[in-house]
């Protein structure tokens, strides 16, 4: 800005000013500021920048105005507590003021009309334009000066609670000026004509790592594990300041933080610096406590503060839509609320928490409807009764066991219900455990682990969760066994069958010691035990336990229960890898027709039993007619299952085998390669079902070239 420029200064006398009316008097006047203005002109306090600021591209956003405009529209800074809305405007500003591109800058603490009116008058009396005027009708002449005149202006809005509350106050445009705003709402009555809305977000992780090595680059030893930190931290701004003060202060590495903030009996504000850094008015605890009394003050009134209590319980990545709108998650709200709460009125909740930056909904993703940004959640927790977490903690597991469909066919699903169901088991275990055992959706989350080919990791979690049962509940708890059953089942299917033979003969004299000879349960190790015997190699010896197991089932159970079914179809599969090969097909056609008219022929055992009936037919001497039989099962296992379950995988494994068999063998390569891709996508490299698919491979591109080459041995 040159020196003409900063003595340029409206001349009423001349006929230079405009005419403003001013509905606030009877008159319209011509003014201009007093001589004592003295160009440029800074009103109000703009924060100090803080230290190692990071480039965040996001001026060019402030900046840009649109292609067809001739003034620029008010940009709205929004964004949750904390990712540095004010820094970037601050940056602004004081960009614009070094480069000596204003004449005028006003900051304006925006928190409530008070506040804005007030900084308004201070401004218009600076100008020197109030003319004695105070409260709205100084802010009045304030907006006709922006309005009217060529002096060159930024008018900054900061912090904004409310959009009322700049009903009539929002700074004119003007070729000359422009304005910004900040604030934690996304209301849609900030957008519109004459403003855009700019969407604030963390950091990125280099940028969180940047400025971490930035802030201790002068105490190297602290910097131990920076990219960690960053993570824990979720990449939020203003948590990175403070715990870089923080280990400044206390001498401490970022590993201790990271262990301190992985306690979850210590509370945030425990972690946060004695003096806050950049005149930061919150601590990272506090910084989201006047949006949570906002959201719950909104309709539905009260809904707002427990949604956001209970959802700070479940994954921050995603929350389903469907868990949250739950009975049972409805009925706990009716509970603390005190009120009726249905769908509807949680569908509100959830909109007022992401209008206030509190959680960001996406309603076109019913998967991953939810996300809460882990601090939030974190704070949250902190300031909630342990007995309504508790009571939160319930009705999530309730809520999360009934979202769970009995058949998995959409893995995303599957994925974030597993997702939740860790982080409730992480964040707030013991409601999950009773003296009755252990909260069944603990169960669903292995179960769905292994039944979706995760088979390693489903062993694993079982290997955990036997550690849990046996300290909560004792070695004897039915549900402890019922753990170690699990963990026996999925450790054969990862591939150890002979340890899951062992670890079921173990199970089975503890399981009769505590639940005798006719429980259930106890017919169940006894079939676990025979199947996995028969997979180590004994496959007379299954076939053995399986004839006496089948009588005992339909003494106790009865010949229509789904267990002595089962039993059936294992003693046929048994007798015939024990050598009885024809046989087996006639045995098990009664058996299906018995499921069919049981369990429907959509369950996923008749399913089963249908292909184990294909597979023999072809061990018999029918490799077509196995071939056909497949066929129309996997089209059915597609309906039911869905493409990717780990059952339809091995449909279409046996499928081209039985082509291959009958005949052509190049058919058999070309199924073997498309089915390892998808293999090698759902289960990955190392399962079982993988290893078994690529061998076979091999041996049909070599049969497709040489037809002498023999057989290997393989079932389904």
């Amino acid at each position: 800005m040159g020196p003409d420029r900063a003595a340029f200064h409206i001349d009423a006398a001349h006929g230079q000013g405009q005419q403003i009316g001013d509905r606030n008097t009877q008159h319209n006047h011509y003014y201009s500021p007093v001589a004592r203005t003295t160009w440029p002109l800074r009103v109000g306090v703009v924060p100090p920048l803080a230290d190692c600021l990071q480039d965040r591209c996001l001026e060019k956003e402030i900046l840009a105005a649109r292609p067809d405009a001739t003034t620029m529209p008010a940009r709205v800074l929004s964004g949750m507590g904390g990712v540095g809305k004010t820094q970037l405007a601050a940056a602004h500003a004081e960009r614009l003021w070094q480069q000596r591109s204003l004449d005028v800058l006003i900051w304006v603490p925006a928190r409530s009309r008070s506040g804005i009116v007030d900084s308004y008058t201070d401004a218009a009396g600076q100008l020197g334009i109030d003319e004695g005027l105070t409260g709205e009708r100084a802010a009045v002449r304030l907006l006709n000066w922006l309005a009217a005149t060529d002096k060159r202006w930024l008018v900054v809005l900061d912090d904004m609670a409310d959009p009322d509350d700049l009903r009539d106050l929002w700074p004119p445009q003007n070729p000359a000026g422009s304005t910004v705003a900040t604030t934690r709402s996304r209301d849609a009555a900030l957008t519109g004509a004459g403003r855009r809305l700019v969407q604030v977000g963390l950091f990125t992780s280099e940028q969180a790592r940047d400025y971490l090595a930035a802030r201790l680059a002068d105490r190297p030893a602290l910097a131990d594990d920076i990219d960690g930190l960053a993570a824990d931290l979720g990449y939020l701004p203003l948590a990175l300041a403070q715990a870089a003060v923080y280990l400044i202060n206390q001498e401490r590495p970022c590993s201790w933080y990271r262990s301190a903030l992985a306690d979850r009996s210590r509370h945030l504000s425990r972690l946060a610096p004695r003096r806050l850094p950049d005149q930061h008015r919150d601590t990272v605890a506090a910084a989201w406590s006047l949006s949570i009394e906002q959201a719950d003050c909104m309709e539905p009134i009260g809904v707002a503060q427990p949604l956001l209590q209970l959802a700070s319980l479940l994954d921050p990545d995603g929350i389903p839509a469907a868990v949250l709108t739950e009975p049972e998650v409805l009925a706990w709200l009716d509970t603390e609320t005190g009120t009726p709460v249905g769908a509807d009125e949680v569908h509100d909740a959830i909109r007022n928490l992401h209008l206030l930056n509190l959680a960001t909904h996406d309603p076109d993703s019913p998967t991953w409807s939810l996300r809460v940004h882990a601090l939030v959640q974190r704070a949250t927790h902190d300031q909630t009764p342990p007995e309504r977490l508790d009571t939160a903690t319930r009705a999530a597991a309730d809520a999360l066991k009934s979202a769970w469909p009995p058949i998995e066919t959409d893995p995303e699903l599957g994925q974030v219900l597993r997702a939740n169901t860790f982080r409730l088991h992480h964040i707030r275990p013991d409601p999950l455990w009773t003296d009755h055992g252990a909260h069944l959706v603990l169960f669903a989350a292995g179960r769905s682990l292994g039944e979706t080919g995760q088979v390693a990791e489903a062993a694993d979690y079982y290997l955990h969760l036997h550690t849990d049962a046996q300290r909560r509940l004792g070695p004897g708890h039915p549900d402890t066994l019922a753990v170690r059953a699990n963990l026996a089942y999925w450790r054969g299917e990862a591939g150890d069958a002979a340890g899951a033979a062992t670890s079921f003969e173990h199970l089975l004299a503890d399981t009769l010691r505590v639940l005798g000879p006719d429980h259930p349960h106890t017919l169940r190790i006894r079939a676990n035990l025979a199947r996995w015997r028969g997979e180590a190699g004994d496959p007379a010896g299954a076939a053995t336990v399986f004839e006496h197991l089948l009588a005992d089932s339909s003494r106790l159970l009865g010949p229509d229960d789904l267990d002595t079914l089962t039993a059936r179809a294992n003693l046929a599969w048994w007798r015939g890898m024990a050598g009885d090969r024809t046989g087996v097909a006639a045995a098990l056609e009664p058996v299906l027709a018995e499921m069919v008219r049981v369990l429907g022929p959509d369950h996923p055992d008749t399913l089963t039993t249908r292909h184990n009936l294909a597979y023999w037919r072809g061990e018999a001497g029918d490799p077509a007619g196995a071939a056909t039989a497949t066929e129309h099962l996997l089209a059915d296992r597609l309906r039911v299952l869905g493409p990717d379950h780990p059952q339809t995988l091995t449909t279409r494994h046996n499928l081209a085998e039985w082509r291959g068999e009958a005949g052509d063998p190049a058919d058999a390569a070309t199924a073997f390669e498309h089915l390892l891709a998808d293999t090698l996508r759902v289960l990955g490299p190392d399962h079982p079902d993988t290893l078994t698919t690529r061998a076979n491979l091999a041996r049909w591109r070599m049969r497709s070239r040489d037809p002498a080459v023999v057989r290997r041995g393989w079932h389904g």
